[in-house]
Order: structure tokens, then sequence, then C-alpha cells
């Protein structure tokens, strides 16, 4: 059973290089927040992105979306996992490599922590053009809790010729309630 505690703020980046890529990314959403396990409170914009660390694979299109939630850090991960198997993701394969839909949790309010199966605030964000910039369509100021430096800011020192990142043209309408 899962552990409530109190409700708190979570960004979550949501990721997808096969098959219909943005429909992966709106279904990842929609699994999310149905049921009533977490609420949406903001969803950047979606963008084309080129991969990063493996780059023999098709480019991702990726988002962040901002939830509250009372699901405690581990539940909340294994929610996550458990809507990624469930949309055909398989376990192990490429480090890095192509995936139907990943949901990565990037911070939890201010909060820091570290087990062997979860780290917040995810220990890579910093240096990710694609996390960074749709966290900063929802809120640029956000504090990285360990860094003490605001997104934008992280955003903006990036020197990463290599990671383009380009708004899709055509962007789906999301609110608090889901798909409009």
């Amino acid at each position: 059973m899962a552990a409530l505690i109190p409700a708190h703020t979570v960004l979550i980046s949501v990721g997808s290089n096969l098959g219909d890529k943005l429909d992966n990314c709106l279904q990842g959403i929609t699994a999310l927040t149905k049921g009533g396990l977490a609420r949406l409170e903001g969803v950047s914009r979606f963008y084309r992105t080129s991969p990063v660390d493996y780059t023999d694979q098709d480019w991702f299109v990726n988002a962040a979306v901002k939830i509250t939630t009372n699901l405690a850090p581990p539940d909340l991960l294994r929610h996550l996992l458990a809507i990624q198997q469930q949309m055909g993701r398989k376990s192990g394969g490429i480090r890095f490599g192509p995936r139907v839909l990943d949901l990565d949790i990037l911070l939890i309010g201010d909060r820091v922590m570290r087990s062997p199966d979860l780290e917040i605030p995810h220990p890579r964000m910093h240096k990710r053009a694609f996390v960074l910039q749709p966290i900063c369509d929802i809120d640029p100021a956000v504090i990285h809790p360990v860094l003490g430096r605001s997104v934008a800011d992280l955003l903006n020192a990036l020197d990463d010729a290599d990671q383009q990142i380009v708004p899709l043209a055509h962007q789906p309408m999301l609110t608090k309630g889901g798909l409009s």
C-alpha cells in the first residue's frame, strides 16, 4: 500500500523516442494523474530534442510537468515505473537508449534525498537542456536545492552545442484537467 504524506510539489520529465512520441508522452501524463494519485498543476511546451550520451538513436519528444501528490517519493517512483511498463517499456537495454516512455522525478520541492533507487534532485538534470528548458517554461525561478541556482541560470550556463532542443510546431493543449 502506498504511503501518503502531506501534499508536495513535484517536477517530472516526460520523454519518448519510439513510436508516436508525442502521443506516448500525452498518454504518460494522463496515466500519471488518473485515479487521483497526482494532480496536474502545470505543463511545459513539448520539444524535439537530440539524444544525449547515447547518440545513435532517433530524436526525442520531451516536456516537463508539475504535479502535486501525497505519495511518498518511493511510491511515486513505483507509480512512474508502472506507467512506463504499461506503455511497453522494457527493463534493461542500452543505458540512455531508445524508450517508449521515460518519466523521471526531477525535483520534489526543495527535498534532497539519496537511496539506491532514487536520487532527488535528479543527478543529471542540471546538465540537460531537454530537462531545464521545459522546467523554465513552467517556472524559471525554481531553485536547484543542491546547487542553489535557478533552473534559468543553469540553462543559460549550459555550454553544449550538441544538445539541440526545438519546440514542436503543434503544441497540444493540456490544462490542469488534462487534454482539452
